[in-house]
């Protein structure tokens, strides 16, 4: 996962003959697109046209369907221009430009201050120089913390706001086989969605995207990755992998569990149902599956010596070098203030992460409420959601008019207000004070009923008027933000504030790090675009070689083993027009690139910088990548270019969207 400013040069030549040139990079980098809904995609057409995964897109399709018109379910062809469907709230970003600003930033924390003046200060910084960027540029500026403290990059995006839906498969295809065959290979997924980016109501004129290829991948092929992995651990220290394996993990997949079955006995009552939540279901599932893979990850003991041991060499090597002796009680403090953040967890993960208020209409009134709150202060003195440099996207997301259901919203609040009260107990007092001496299920459904922030010009209203409107609105999910603001912020205070400490300590790490091993490395991910390199490669499993490419055949074949049962059932058109695929073109394929979530929807692009497939999951050996990078097994699956198009041409007749993508220029 290399940073665009800190290629592999050396690595690729030396493995691959393959020359990183900066024109190469460049290219690639402003052809690659992030997803403000969590995922990558890449420009495939001088028109703005945009190619991300189904799943990446399944927010938007469920936003724009309807009872009558369900998206997900049917997919979705616009023929022109015309029909081409507007997204509600997504925004798309293409990173333009990397700035160092670790010196600057450092510089703002005075040696003596503590934790908490420490972090106003770094806050303060990172704000005047996301504002100071933008002012200049007119470009998304943020500053991103990088080796856990040891680096600061300024990244400049361009931003799309004005984003329509082009094409997308049924999910039945897209996701075929379902939860059974999520993390597995081989796959017969078609999970693909287009889009295109506007300016000015005309589609974008771009000058980076990738060229189409026909000729896709073969085995041992080397390929490239670009796209925005989320989040990995790798380099955390013993005590935060300890952490996350006894508490983080567990009470994560407690509460997924949960949501699972809530939402599917809701799914169950009705098709209507079904729909509505069928998104949130998906990620539920999808979460559940990973950090189910994910702990087991730190629960092989095998992954974690190696882990210690990586740790021991690198604090023996900086005890035994002078310069860097200081830096050995680095751990410990790292381990002093994991021990206060998981004794603060609790109440953080309930009240400032929502587990207890479950609910969109909430989340909207907490934002209305602290927007009130902080945009009076000075910029550097804000939350960080609330600085300058992020206006944009914040107004974007909060005068959304996506849709809102009532009988799911007082579901999911209702069951997370039961959490609460599971996880404080009845008698604590604001447990008392949040239920107002109703049941968990009355007191959803009258906050629900009662508020007006589903109105978004009611939200335009009182984020305008600001303080005195917010406190005179007199809303019940409001008064219920205000009522647990104050405690809510306690909580972020303590983690910031700690995660501060250990954010000091990673960074002397950070410097012995890169002098005990080098700085040919990379970053943990950080939702930021990054460049991966691997091989498309076999692999075995079972006594069994697994190989790189599945076929249409397969598809065929597995929904006749199954007995074309869900979620193993074809759609009708890909039944009916069997006879005219080319049963033998390949569809998934493998390769050991280094991908995590978030890397959904990345191009994965060959050596003449071209599309050759799309990455859309890895498989169950991959979850362990979180923790430690491993190629023995660990596969990243993509959908070929090659079938895309056949797909396109065959099954769903979009001549004019296939001629777009494989339009020479």
């Amino acid at each position: 996962m290399w940073l665009f400013n800190d290629p592999p040069r050396k690595q690729l030549q030396e493995r691959y003959n393959f020359d990183a040139t900066d024109a190469w990079l460049e290219h690639v980098q402003k052809s690659s697109v992030r997803f403000n809904s969590g995922g990558s995609g890449s420009f495939v057409s001088e028109d703005g046209l945009i190619l991300s995964n189904h799943h990446v897109g399944a927010d938007t399709l469920q936003k724009v369907s309807t009872k009558e018109s369900d998206y997900l379910k049917l997919g979705f062809y616009a023929r022109t221009l015309a029909e081409e469907i507007k997204a509600p709230d997504l925004e798309l970003n293409v990173l333009i430009s990397i700035e160092d600003v670790t010196a600057r930033v450092n510089a703002a924390v005075k040696p003596s201050a503590s934790d908490e003046e420490a972090f106003k200060a770094r806050r303060s910084v990172m704000a005047e120089i996301e504002k100071e960027s933008k002012d200049k540029t007119g470009l998304r500026s943020d500053v991103v913390t990088l080796y856990q403290g040891g680096k600061y990059h300024l990244y400049r995006f361009k931003r799309y706001t004005d984003v329509r839906v082009v094409f997308a498969p049924e999910q039945q295809i897209a996701f075929y086989g379902g939860d059974p065959d999520n993390f597995e290979y081989p796959r017969y997924d078609l999970d693909v969605c287009f889009f295109r980016a506007y300016e000015d109501g005309k589609p974008a004129k771009i000058q980076h995207y990738l060229k189409w290829s026909e000729a896709g991948t073969k085995d041992g092929d080397l390929v490239f990755v670009s796209g925005h992995p989320g989040r990995t651990s790798r380099l955390l220290a013993m005590s935060e992998l300890e952490y996350t394996r006894d508490y983080r993990l567990p009470k994560t997949m407690e509460r997924l569990n949960r949501l699972e079955v809530l939402l599917m006995s809701y799914s169950g009552r009705s098709q209507e149902n079904a729909r509505r939540a069928k998104d949130e279901l998906f990620g539920v599932q999808n979460s559940r599956k990973a950090n189910v893979g994910r702990l087991a990850g730190l629960l092989d003991p095998a992954v974690m010596a190696k882990k210690a041991a990586d740790e021991k060499k690198l604090r023996e090597g900086a005890a035994s070098r002078d310069e860097f002796k200081d830096v050995v009680g680095a751990w410990d403090r790292i381990a002093a203030a994991q021990k206060l953040i998981a004794e603060n967890a609790r109440a953080y993960n309930l009240l400032e992460g929502g587990a207890a208020f479950h609910s969109e209409l909430f989340g909207i009134a907490h934002t209305l409420l602290r927007a009130a709150d902080e945009r009076p202060k000075p910029n550097g003195e804000r939350l960080r959601e609330f600085v300058e440099s992020s206006r944009d996207s914040l107004e974007l997301g909060l005068f959304s008019d996506k849709p809102i259901y009532d009988d799911l919203e007082e579901l999911l609040l209702s069951d997370s207000l039961t959490y609460f009260v599971a996880e404080m107990g009845a008698s604590h007092e604001l447990v008392q004070k949040v239920l107002a001496g109703k049941s968990p299920r009355a007191r959803a459904t009258e906050l629900v009923k009662g508020t007006k922030v589903k109105d978004v010009s009611f939200r335009k209203k009182l984020y305008e008027g600001g303080k005195s409107a917010v406190d005179g609105a007199n809303d019940p999910m409001i008064a219920l933000a205000r009522l647990i603001d104050s405690d809510a912020r306690a909580a972020r205070k303590i983690i910031e504030n700690q995660g501060e400490a250990k954010q000091q300590a990673h960074a002397a790490i950070a410097k012995a790090r890169f002098a005990v091993v080098g700085t040919s490395t990379y970053p943990d991910a950080t939702f930021t675009l990054r460049l991966a390199f691997g091989t498309v490669k076999s692999y075995e499993e079972s006594g069994k070689q697994i190989p790189p490419h599945t076929i249409f055949s397969g598809l065929y074949e597995r929904a006749k083993e199954q007995e074309n049962r869900p979620p193993f059932d074809l759609p009708k058109i890909w039944l009916d027009r069997k006879s005219k695929l080319d049963l033998k073109t390949p569809f998934n394929f493998v390769s050991t690139a280094d991908i995590i979530g978030g890397n959904s929807g990345s191009p994965v692009i060959d050596r003449k910088g071209e599309f050759v497939g799309i990455i859309f999951d890895g498989n169950i050996q991959s979850l362990v990548l979180d923790f430690i990078y491993t190629d023995d097994q660990a596969r990243a699956v993509s959908v070929d270019s090659r079938g895309i198009i056949e797909a396109l041409r065959k099954v769903y007749r979009t001549d004019k969207l296939v001629a777009e993508l494989t339009k020479r220029r």
